[in-house]
């Protein structure tokens, strides 16, 4: 008898836990139900990924869409789009918006208005402050939270927890992994006089290293002292790097695409405000530090940190420009790119954008490509030659720090719960996006 499935994407080189080979994988109701040869099985639609590489979904886990109330800079439809456009299938936005997601209320408000307009799956994160601390255990089992951001600095109004009191209190009521950006506000305060009206070169003077690692520090005592579970994103240094190797058992690590790829100070000399993000873009002894941790495992997820000013905006001179970058759309192209040239495996990519995305974060059933799960696929192409341009990017800001850039890959489609949702630079399913469910929430 013939099997028969709603998908089958045949003949592509799939990369997963075994490893890679040519494979076909048979999809029924959104799920994978069957890996290997299905040459003599029948489906509703074919995809032919021959010559084509197979990835589990692409996950960025820190995005931020800017919606509701920063709409001129991104909303979730153009965030979500230019997601399925870079390949990615799921995304875990951010709650600095306006008003902040601290609530119940704003995270249900955030979950009705992707309904119908996100292309990919989502999540959205909580923010941690003084005022809901109490009520985070709470919060962060509401089913479409990914879990509690705290900003330790770099932040402003409520969304700020600077002081040790605030982290041990937010820390305290909280049972999952919580997220941390990790700078110390009190040390970048004391260094704001250091930055050079118009000179973008002094952005990581002013936001040096050390103010990284004494809030990393910080963060990790307390996080032992009450044994909690902490995520560390965006490290960029390579001290925070080996501090944090030795602390594994409490702390997760995300790195980014462009911490990775760009250098100081030639970034800033060439793209000045574009340049301009916080953390900052450092010198090369911590690009190699980042790359570094990639080596020898210390970093367990990348994340593109898409965070989209217009260009309006960022040609105001430093340090009125505001900080911050699109990256969704060019996280998978960018660190491809950085496969071919054999700077870190394909099996290692896949390692930090999916597989570690469903250890750190326990995701019910995405990231893998294994029989139950999620039928989420990046699909890519290892030997396509393109140049990364403003004009490509989906973001309503309209610009990338990667214009010009030559990529060696690039993605081909974006399949979400069996869903072709981009195919050949089109998104072809739109608001087909669904709450991405997770091991901690399922009883909500």
């Amino acid at each position: 008898m013939t099997q028969t499935f709603d998908l089958i994407v045949r003949g592509g080189e799939v990369v997963n836990h075994a490893g890679r080979g040519h494979a076909d994988i048979g999809v029924r109701n959104g799920k994978i139900v069957a890996i290997g040869d299905l040459s003599q099985a029948s489906a509703g639609e074919v995809f032919d990924a021959s010559g084509l590489t197979v990835l589990p979904g692409v996950i960025d886990s820190q995005v931020h869409f800017r919606e509701p109330g920063l709409e001129w800079k991104e909303d979730l439809e153009s965030g979500s789009r230019g997601a399925a456009l870079g390949g990615v299938t799921a995304v875990f936005e951010m709650p600095n918006t306006e008003p902040t997601t601290t609530d119940p209320d704003a995270l249900a408000d955030k979950l009705a208005r992707a309904k119908g307009r996100m292309h990919t799956d989502h999540a959205f994160y909580v923010g941690g402050t003084h005022e809901n601390a109490t009520f985070l255990g709470e919060l962060e089992r509401l089913p479409g939270c990914c879990g509690i951001k705290v900003f330790m600095g770099a932040s402003t109004g409520s969304l700020l927890v600077q002081d040790d009191e605030g982290v041990e209190n937010v820390l305290r009521h909280v049972n999952r992994r919580a997220a941390f950006h990790s700078e110390d506000e009190y040390r970048l305060a004391e260094r704001r006089s250091l930055a050079r009206p118009g000179d973008w070169t002094s952005h990581p003077e002013v936001r040096d290293a050390q103010a990284a690692l004494q809030s990393t520090h910080r963060l990790v005592r307390i996080a032992k002292s009450l044994g909690k579970r902490i995520h560390v994103l965006h490290v960029t240094t390579k001290e925070e790097i080996d501090f944090l190797a030795q602390n594994k058992d409490v702390a997760s690590v995300e790195v980014t695409p462009q911490h990775l790829t760009l250098v100081a100070p030639e970034a800033y000399e060439r793209l000045k405000g574009f340049a301009q993000m916080n953390p900052p873009i450092r010198e090369a002894e911590h690009v190699a530090g980042i790359w570094r941790g990639i080596d020898t495992g210390v970093a367990d997820v990348l994340g593109s940190d898409h965070a989209p000013h217009t260009r309006e905006e960022k040609a105001r001179p430093y340090p009125a420009s505001p900080s911050g970058m699109p990256g969704v759309q060019t996280l998978v192209p960018i660190m491809l790119t950085h496969v071919v040239d054999g700077k870190l495996t394909l099996e290692r990519f896949v390692d930090l954008t999916s597989h570690g995305v469903n250890r750190v974060f326990g995701l019910a059933d995405k990231g893998r490509i294994a029989e139950g799960f999620d039928a989420d696929f990046t699909i890519v192409d290892m030997k396509a030659r393109r140049v990364i341009t403003h004009d490509w990017m989906a973001t309503r800001s309209g610009w990338t720090p990667f214009d010009g850039f030559e990529v060696k890959a690039w993605p081909k489609a974006t399949i979400v719960r069996g869903i072709v949702v981009m195919r050949d630079d089109e998104v072809i399913a739109e608001g087909r996006g669904e709450p991405v469910r997770f091991l901690e929430t399922l009883a909500g």
